[in-house]
């Protein structure tokens, strides 16, 4: 039974379903919760992710009732079936929910954690509390292992399944051309995230950061991948654009997008190491409720908050977080990867160290996964 609770787990729990298929052929059935990715996979979902895909404590508290109602239904499903194990993905405060509840109706089924969160960071007394309804965690960083092992959680490094989506970064120069974008035309990826609330609090810092950069940037075009269950928002907010925009729907265009571009504008989450992998030179900013800010800013312990900053250790792309994530910084950080080369060959170099680091030319994370998720459930 695999759980994920948004867009980028679902990513994820396709890719795994997958190396399961791979590694099990006809011999394994999946069930649980997914998006349209996992469904593609051949997933019947229990009920979709829009109730659980949120964030920040204006998003979260009302939706409780239904996140809670969604951990109860998925939980009792678990009881009821008894799979021989129960893999939550990410988004821990819904698919840890599920674990506990599950471990503790029924000891006997056995729980992994893919796609741990990010404890080392922030709280890390969290992974003593893990280790009480987690059987095993499929760490994506190598650290990570000897971390949660401290605590008395079993733990396997399989490596970060974004690498896996390198491939699939191809095609920018068709893009250009069915867009009708010069191949010379200066093209800035918008990546402003996949919740409503980040939506909310970032695309319109982002949308006065492109204001700022069309009088400085002649010719700049906007590209602007989304996903189905914020495209509504999106469109409504990018109504009168100040640049010439192609909103893209669908992960083929959002990789191509990815190739196509000169700069990407992000907000933090796993698309940064996606924007990594391809090299398209980034930055980054990260915004939320001014309660939530105040919250997480007290825990963190780590410096970054880029997949790439942390796991180099320095600040290899630029980052903004909250009262410093401005239009005008923002708007200065990606002037200067349009303008200045060597910055842009700086950041592509520490795309490729980054790349290395996790794991980038072996074997496929997701297939490792599987193979190590088969081997505990035949242990």
């Amino acid at each position: 039974m695999l759980v994920c609770g948004e867009p980028s787990g679902d990513q994820l729990g396709a890719q795994l379903m997958a190396g399961l298929k791979q590694l099990a052929g006809d011999n394994i059935r999946i069930v649980g919760v997914g998006g349209a990715a996992m469904a593609r996979q051949g997933l019947k979902s229990l009920f979709s992710l829009d109730a659980t895909a949120v964030m920040g404590l204006r998003e979260v508290v009302p939706a409780i009732p239904r996140i809670l109602a969604r951990v109860r239904q998925a939980s009792d499903y678990a009881v009821a079936t008894k799979p021989d194990v129960l893999v939550v993905i990410d988004s821990p405060d819904f698919t840890h929910r599920i674990a506990r509840a599950v471990k503790k109706r029924d000891p006997t089924i056995r729980t992994v954690n893919y796609v741990a969160p990010q404890v080392w960071a922030s709280r890390a007394y969290r992974a003593k509390a893990m280790a009480r309804y987690f059987d095993l965690v499929l760490a994506l960083f190598p650290f990570e292992v000897a971390f949660f092992e401290r605590y008395g959680l079993k733990a396997r490094f399989v490596g970060h399944p974004v690498i896996e989506r390198r491939a699939r970064m191809t095609g920018g120069a068709a893009l250009r051309a069915r867009l009708g974008v010069g191949a010379q035309a200066p093209l800035l990826a918008l990546l402003p995230g996949s919740r409503s609330s980040e939506i909310r609090f970032i695309f319109p810092v982002f949308r006065e950061a492109v204001e700022i950069l069309g009088p400085q940037i002649p010719g700049l075009v906007t590209l602007l991948p989304t996903v189905p269950h914020v495209a509504a928002k999106v469109r409504e907010g990018s109504q009168a654009w100040p640049t010439p925009l192609h909103i893209l729907e669908g992960e083929d265009d959002k990789y191509a997008g990815f190739d196509a571009a000169d700069v990407a504008l992000a907000a933090s989450g796993t698309v940064t190491a996606e924007l990594a992998l391809s090299r398209t030179p980034m930055v980054v900013a990260y915004r939320v409720g001014g309660l939530t800010y105040a919250l997480a800013n007290r825990l963190m312990t780590v410096p970054y908050m880029s997949l790439i900053n942390i796991l180099l250790d320095r600040a290899a792309v630029p980052e903004f977080k909250q009262y410093d994530a401005t239009p005008q910084a923002l708007a200065a950080a990606v002037a200067r990867l349009f303008q200045d080369r060597s910055a842009r060959d700086a950041q592509i170099a520490a795309m490729d160290d980054f790349a290395r680091k996790l794991g980038e030319g072996e074997e496929a994370p997701s297939l490792r996964a599987a193979r190590e998720l088969l081997a505990f459930v035949g242990s």
